[in-house]
């Protein structure tokens, strides 16, 4: 298995890189969320690979980072989604965007990537919700807290150390209205939880 290679990056053509190791071209292909943080042809670059090895031939997946990795070999533990289909989710979102999203299970967000319809969105948000979140921070409530913005964390935080679970807290945090500040949107969470 090829894990990482470095080496000097010969081309950049999207999706795919050709990356030179002491004299042996590597062809690597790597979502966008890694081709747009790329340095210069010409320059080094160390990736973290995946290697597939198909019927119709051995593919290499390159990622800068090893969250991105990670989420990548999630994606393709699931069943109808392939490197592609993968490789466009991560060019799509973040893995931060990718938590998040599964952590509120937002299948807008998913379905607004070429590729992905709304059943293959709501599948991947239903087998993602507990293997993702560990992938990028350790600890369940971590990994949620870690996945949403400052303010929504905060939030978050509040209302499970108030008793509620995570999928009450979720719900109702998909109520609140993006860039809310902490306090109002901690009494508007309870206010829609009391309701429930």
């Amino acid at each position: 298995m090829i894990g990482r290679i470095t080496g000097l990056l010969l081309e950049k053509n999207p999706p795919q890189l050709t990356v030179d190791v002491h004299g042996i071209g590597y062809e690597v292909d790597v979502p966008m969320s890694t081709f747009y943080n790329l340095p210069g042809v010409g320059e080094p670059v160390s990736l973290h690979t995946h290697l597939a090895i198909r019927e119709d031939g051995h593919f290499l997946y390159g990622f800068l980072s090893e969250p991105e990795r990670t989420a990548f070999r999630q994606l393709l533990k699931i069943s109808g989604i392939g490197a592609r289909t993968a490789l466009a989710v991560l060019s799509g979102l973040s893995v931060t965007e990718l938590v998040q999203a599964v952590a509120l299970q937002e299948a807008g967000r998913l379905v607004k990537i070429p590729g992905i319809g709304k059943k293959t969105a709501e599948r991947l948000l239903l087998e993602l919700r507990d293997k993702l979140a560990g992938t990028v921070a350790t600890g369940t409530q971590g990994a949620m807290a870690a996945a949403i913005p400052d303010a929504a964390s905060d939030i978050l935080n509040a209302l499970l150390a108030l008793g509620y679970n995570e999928r009450e807290a979720l719900g109702a945090m998909k109520s609140l209205p993006a860039g809310i500040a902490v306090a109002e949107g901690i009494r508007q969470a309870l206010k829609l939880l009391s309701k429930s």
